[in-house]
């Protein structure tokens, strides 16, 4: 972990005018991936419910699970900084079991900060949270957790006053000492005023160029996830495709009996095999 980014290296970014980058991850390879192109955040998101497990919503991934990936991620990652995201109702009914649970993703794997959506409580949690060294990353806007409260996946902050409340929620954020903050599903122009208005960095997901940064889930950038596809999601490349073509190959291969080949079996000294047969 002495290589990764730190808080401060983040933050100084902005202050210099640099974009920062995050992606999620949730797993060795592509963790080992997305360190070595030189990201500088890793998320271990709560996204992994949907693009990994196949669940309808990640309300439906718990910390046991969030654990095993953060410890997996952990390993490969080298010089990124890697937060771990808090899965539902692990920090909106007790306090104190928040702090417990955010301990568990830095003590036991390996994380250096945690990610929190924006709750009734949020700010009452999160100043436990940071109280007990933990560095503290907030989430505002479109909040996937508590979406159906938000009226469903949908672009939040359209009007004045539900912009108003957005630009307010990530001021109390960094009053509060959190380092960064997402800002999902929010109107670009909405975005640029709290990127101008906070000294932490603003991470950007369908909020348009004005972000000090911007992050995307990386299944979705690399064509392995779609069963939906939201209109901020950029495909960089179909990974699916080839993936799929190349399993369709093994298959017919197999059953043409063209694979496995000589060169990719193991063969027996002439000797060895005449020895074998004559003691049979």
């Amino acid at each position: 972990m002495n290589g990764r980014k730190t808080i401060q290296q983040i933050q100084k970014k902005k202050k210099d005018g640099q974009k920062i980058t995050m992606l999620t991850a949730y797993d060795y390879p592509l963790a080992s991936l997305v360190d070595a192109a030189g990201v500088d955040m890793i998320l271990v998101g709560d996204s992994l419910a949907n693009v990994v497990l196949g669940l309808q919503s990640t309300t439906e991934v718990g910390m046991e699970e969030m654990i095993h990936h953060a410890k997996a991620a952990n390993r490969a990652v080298k010089q990124a900084l890697l937060i771990g995201d808090m899965p539902f109702g692990s920090y909106q009914v007790d306090s104190n079991a928040a702090v417990d649970n955010a301990r568990r993703f830095v003590e036991e794997a390996g994380c250096n900060a945690v990610k929190l959506e924006w709750f009734d409580q949020c700010l009452k949690v999160a100043e436990k949270i940071i109280k007990d060294g933990i560095p503290v990353m907030g989430h505002v806007g479109l909040t996937p957790q508590t979406a159906e409260k938000l009226g469903g996946f949908k672009v939040q902050g359209k009007d004045a006053d539900s912009a108003r409340k957005i630009i307010q929620y990530a001021k109390e954020l960094e009053a509060r000492g959190f380092f960064s903050v997402i800002l999902e599903c929010i109107p670009s122009q909405i975005a640029k005023i709290i990127t101008e208005q906070l000294s932490i960095p603003t991470i950007g997901i369908g909020a348009g160029e004005y972000c000090d940064g911007q992050v995307l889930v990386t299944h979705d950038l690399l064509g392995l996830f779609d069963r939906y596809k939201p209109k901020f999601v950029k495909q960089y490349v179909n990974l699916g495709m080839s993936i799929l073509e190349g399993v369709k190959q093994f298959r017919k291969e197999v059953e043409e009996g063209k694979f496995p080949d000589p060169l990719h079996s193991y063969s027996m000294n002439s000797d060895e095999l005449a020895n074998l047969k004559v003691r049979k």
